[in-house]
Order: C-alpha cells, then structure tokens, then sequence
C-alpha cells in the first residue's frame, strides 16, 4: 500500500539531488508534489516526466517574494500541505581569510534565512499532524577546515528543529532533521577530476561503509519521517552518513 496516498507534499530545492529523489520517491508513494527550484529548465522536465499530481514552481528561497508566491501557488493547487520537506541548500567552501561577506549572505540566506521563512510561510497551510523535515548535515558536528560557514548555517538549523518541534507539537506537527553524510549529489559536480577521485579516496578511509551515500538512500529515510511510521518521532536527528560521524574503527 502507498504510505502517503491522499497527501501533499512541499519539496524545496527539488530539481536535482537529494531533494529530486524524495520528490520522486514521495509521488511513488501516492503523495501530490510540490516542487520548488531555481532551475526553470530542470523543473520543467521533472513535471513532465512525473506527470499528473505534480506542481512545480521556480523559487529562490533566500528571497522572500518568492516563498509567498511558492506558498500561493501551492494552496491555489492542492489546497494544505501535509509533508514539508526543507532541502534546499547551497554550499559555499573557503577558509576564514577566504571568505567574503557575499559568500557568507549567500550561505546564510539560503541555509537558514530560507529554511526559517520556508516554514513560517508554509505553517497556515500546514495540517494539524503534519510532518517537517530538515535537511541537515554531519558538518553541523564536525570541525572541518575551510567549511565555516557552511557548517555554522547547518548547525542553526539543527538547533532550529529542535527548537521548532516544542513549539509546534501542540498542533501535531513533527519537526525531524536528517544529518546527512557525504552524498553523490551534483554539488560534486564542481570538482576536478583530481579533488573528487581524493574526496572518495578520503571518504573510503572515514566511513565504516566504506563509499558515499546516494540521494535516494536518504530520499527512503524522508519517506519514513514523512509517513505515519514515524508518528512517535518528534525533535529527533536520523543519522544517514554510513557510520561516519561516530566512526571509531
């Protein structure tokens, strides 16, 4: 039986990566989807090929406007929501005398500002006992030279779920984080040759599974927080990073 038939998911940052293989995974599963995306191109492609039940909607997060009209468009379509999925993310690398004051509005604005008004914006159409999900990261737990601020916006948003998941509870709403570990995602794309073959390399020596996560791994374990199997988990971090964070082998 489809475990979410009847429900209506949000999906932000969901025209590529992990945020694609759990819309994909959210409409198999009986859900109508909302995508939103700042690639007009790729999500136009993605409602063709998903086809009846699918929304999608181009959306920068960091920008205001755009979640009113995302939020707008999503009630003006399929009516409340009862999944949202707050994925989208950019990651901007560089050491502390590197980093630029556009880099850091960059990450920030997209990481945690969008995330934050994502939600506020989404709460009116939320359904009493609905489910939110944050995507978060092991960087939020780790000291990792030259990802500052990358680290520091996912560590605001560990913080903000749980923060979030007192305040909604009394309505039902779950707030849940996923921290994710290395995944093979396009933002891989902006290595070298040389910088991805020492990444996996690197990768293979840290985590016990030896090799990198795949978006739609973590698209199953958004599936379960998104469905009732998880009705009993509330303010709580899912761990999908193959045994990495907590490696002592």
């Amino acid at each position: 039986m489809s475990k979410l038939q009847g429900k209506v998911a949000l999906v932000t940052g969901g025209n590529s990566g992990i945020g694609l293989a759990t819309a994909k995974e959210f409409h198999a599963q009986g859900a109508k989807v909302v995508i939103s995306g700042r690639n007009r191109e790729t999500l136009a492609v993605v409602e063709k090929e998903l086809g009846e039940g699918v929304l999608t909607v181009p959306s920068n997060v960091s920008k205001l406007s755009d979640i009113d009209e995302l939020m707008a468009q999503t009630k003006a379509t399929f009516g409340n929501l009862d999944i949202l999925f707050v994925n989208a993310g950019i990651v901007i690398q560089g050491m502390l005398g590197k980093v630029t004051e556009e880099d850091f509005d960059a990450v920030i604005n997209t990481n945690f500002k969008g995330a934050f008004f994502t939600i506020q914006k989404a709460l009116p159409l939320l359904n009493d006992g609905a489910s939110i999900i944050i995507n978060g990261s092991i960087n939020a737990h780790m000291a990792i030279p030259g990802s500052s601020i990358y680290s520091a916006s996912k560590a605001a948003i560990h913080s903000l779920s749980r923060s979030l998941s007192s305040e909604l509870i009394e309505r039902g709403i779950r707030v849940n984080t996923i921290t994710i570990g290395p995944t093979e995602t396009p933002i891989l794309g902006s290595f070298s040759p040389e910088q991805y073959a020492a990444f996996k390399q690197h990768i293979g020596q840290r985590s016990p599974v030896k090799r990198l996560g795949t978006s739609e791994e973590i698209a199953k374990v958004a599936l379960f927080l998104a469905s009732s199997d998880s009705s009993f988990v509330v303010g709580s971090e899912i761990y999908a990073e193959g045994g990495m964070l907590f490696n002592r082998l």
